[in-house]
């Protein structure tokens, strides 16, 4: 398997070579030459299937030859040592919990399999790699955590001071070694635009070997539609049709679940919910494009204002705006409309969501009311705890806390603070 830059101008490479380059030289993101459906019969006997065979045989085509099948088999396997439980609510809404993993957010197996084929991409490697990662959130945590102590792989992670909840900082900030935090004066795409820039500045890459953990890396990004696979597994015999509900932030999730789709998962719809930060629920209503200043919000994952991942989308579908819109509907909500949610969702249901999966239950229920046939799964991408203040405050409940945030909720935190760019490169340079 090949892949090239959306840019169109840099020259095709191999999986290890995009995974630890990160960005094209172009400054374009990478994406496969091809996407080979799988055959029916693996879909038709799915739930036959365990979590490993499935995600191997999911992604072993974009892998290709760069890891040998039993090395692959075990990254696979380490990758995925945690459940992914499906939750129903009612006939018409169930949730897919992402949270079960070792910093209990959706970005875990993503992190973990990047971690991992960087690992072995690694081994035989005397120069380091740094990777860098710009975080508006769950991030940051899971990928520390991912590369906490691999083999010649230094992690530098940008975070926007005061914009992620106080359990996420301490993930991301507590944990040394190889890990390394910075802490930034501005918005999430501040860090993003830093990380960016910093790939395409001579001056460090001649200096240093630089990939992204973000979801512009394809180890990062492809894993995610894995998810989507189990689901499917889980519920194929009881429902027909079967549409997600994504909160979407940087657009790498929902963008994997179309990759699966396109893998042959027969999948009805997607739904892109947002907060305030609704660049693409703006395009699909006007076919207009228009990134802005990303606005804090209490689902601060998806306080992204410039979604990275949304010209892979549309590389998907050829640009082709009607055909993307027929296989995307997308909704945006306020602050005050997820904590009614929140709300809701325990009060109907007895379930404690967190402001992301409020914001993807929402999504459900207004897509609901025009196709109310479908069975609509919401993604609940992080446990409700890493939201205490919020989530409390809304459904006037104590929420205990889970071993994972218990084993970091009392470590000092460890920060570097930067303002500016320059400040990031001459910090890299230093290293």
């Amino acid at each position: 398997m090949n892949y090239y830059s959306l840019h169109k101008k840099a020259p095709h490479t191999t999986f290890e070579d995009a995974v630890v380059r990160g960005l094209a030289p172009d400054k374009g993101l990478y994406f496969p030459e091809e996407i080979t459906a799988l055959p029916k019969s693996f879909f038709d006997t799915i739930e036959n299937k365990s979590n490993t065979e499935i995600a191997f045989e999911a992604i072993k085509q974009f892998v290709g030859d760069d890891i040998p099948e039993h090395d692959l088999k075990q990254i696979v396997e380490d990758t995925l040592c945690f459940d992914f439980p499906v939750v129903t609510l009612n006939d018409s809404i169930s949730t897919l919990e992402l949270f079960h993993g070792p910093t209990m957010a959706f970005k875990d197996v993503g992190a973990r399999f990047m971690a991992r084929c960087l690992g072995y991409f690694n081994k035989n490697n005397s120069r380091k790699v740094t990777v860098l990662v710009a975080t508006s959130g769950d991030t940051g945590g899971a990928v520390a955590n991912g590369f906490l102590g691999v083999k010649g792989v230094d992690v530098v992670i940008l975070y926007p001071s005061g914009k992620v909840s106080d359990i996420q900082e301490k993930q991301l900030t507590t944990l040394g070694q190889n890990i390394t935090a910075l802490e930034v004066d501005g918005v999430f795409d501040d860090c993003q635009d830093m990380v960016k820039r910093a790939f395409v500045d001579e001056e460090l890459t001649s200096h240093m070997q630089l990939t992204s953990a973000n979801s512009i890396n394809i180890a990062r990004w492809l894993p995610q539609l894995f998810y989507f696979m189990f689901t499917y597994k889980q519920l194929k015999s009881t429902y027909n049709d079967i549409t997600f509900s994504v909160p979407s932030g940087n657009f790498g999730n929902i963008c994997a679940g179309m990759v699966a789709q396109k893998l042959g998962l027969p999948i009805s719809h997607f739904i892109a919910s947002n907060n305030a930060n609704n660049v693409v629920t703006n395009y699909l209503n006007t076919e207009e494009y228009s990134p802005k200043t990303s606005v804090q919000t209490i689902s601060n994952a998806m306080d992204v204002g410039n979604p990275s991942n949304f010209i892979r989308i549309q590389e998907l579908y050829n640009s082709d705006f009607e055909t993307l819109k027929s296989n995307l509907s997308s909704y945006s909500f306020s602050d005050a409309e997820t904590r009614e949610a929140l709300l809701e969702i325990y009060s109907t249901y007895n379930y404690i969501a967190d402001p992301h999966g409020a914001v993807g239950y929402l999504g459900a229920k207004a897509h609901l009311q025009d196709r109310p046939d479908e069975h609509v799964v919401f993604l609940e991408t992080a446990h409700p705890t890493k939201f205490l203040d919020v989530v409390e405050d809304v459904i006037e409940t104590k929420v205990a806390l889970p071993e994972q945030i218990q084993s970091v909720i009392d470590k000092e935190k460890i920060s570097i603070k930067i303002s500016d760019y320059e400040s990031f490169k001459e910090l890299l340079l230093q290293r």
